[in-house]
């Protein structure tokens, strides 16, 4: 382990230190202070769901009967994901299904402070890079229309921490609860750069497995 970045023993997946102190939360960017936390510089990949499934067999995959996710379904008997789609985040996964898997690695979901923090940084800024450019992340202005591997917008679309895939892509559950559902942040491929800013917040319910959504994982060392 660096003093910026270490491996996750469970996940083999690589994280970021989000160091301790103030920033600036919100559209209405109120200054608010966390601890030290730790977060996936990506967001959890096809392969390394994979991982996780491999080790609780009775666990389902990722699928649905829907017409619009039969390119994202995983094959049921084999137990693999969409060919070619290793390195592609993990979608077609519920609030719970994220929090089961952060369970078996030893971590958690970040709350939505902490995932704003990380995709934001300290001072503010309305995209993880700065201002808008539509050639660095996967929002519907790239004209693409569908996932891309994890990383694809690096390091040109990251955030001051180094985190990828922050604004597009796909939507990514957090620990936060509000009164109508759990927070997700950061946009998808079908949404635009309005969605995409770091301090835009939605929601859906627990139990929603679109297309869009995926997940990284957080953890607090002592």
């Amino acid at each position: 382990m660096s003093q910026d970045g270490m491996i996750w023993e469970k996940t083999g997946k690589e994280m970021v230190r989000i160091p301790a102190g103030k920033f600036l939360f919100g559209e209405m960017k109120k200054e608010l202070e966390l601890p030290e936390f730790w977060i996936d510089r990506h967001p959890v990949t096809n392969a390394e769901y994979q991982r996780f499934l491999n080790a609780n067999p009775a666990y389902p995959v990722p699928f649905t009967t829907e017409i619009w996710a039969q390119a994202y379904n995983w094959d049921r008997e084999a137990r693999t994901f969409p060919p070619g789609a290793d390195q592609h985040p993990v979608v077609l996964v519920a609030q719970e299904n994220a929090a089961d898997y952060a369970a078996w690695a030893g971590a958690r979901l970040p709350t939505e402070r902490e995932w704003e923090k990380a995709a934001r940084g300290a001072d503010g800024r309305k995209y993880p890079w700065g201002a808008w450019d539509e050639n660095r992340c996967n929002t519907v202005e790239a004209g693409i229309m569908t996932t891309t591997p994890v990383g694809h917008y690096s390091p040109a679309g990251d955030s001051p921490y180094g985190c990828a895939d922050m604004a597009g892509n796909v939507w990514e559950w957090t620990a936060t609860e509000d009164d109508v559902g759990w927070i997700v942040r950061g946009g998808s491929f079908i949404n635009d750069r309005l969605y995409a800013r770091c301090a835009f917040r939605d929601w859906a319910l627990p139990g929603s497995g679109l297309r869009l959504f995926g997940f990284r994982l957080a953890v607090s060392l002592p």
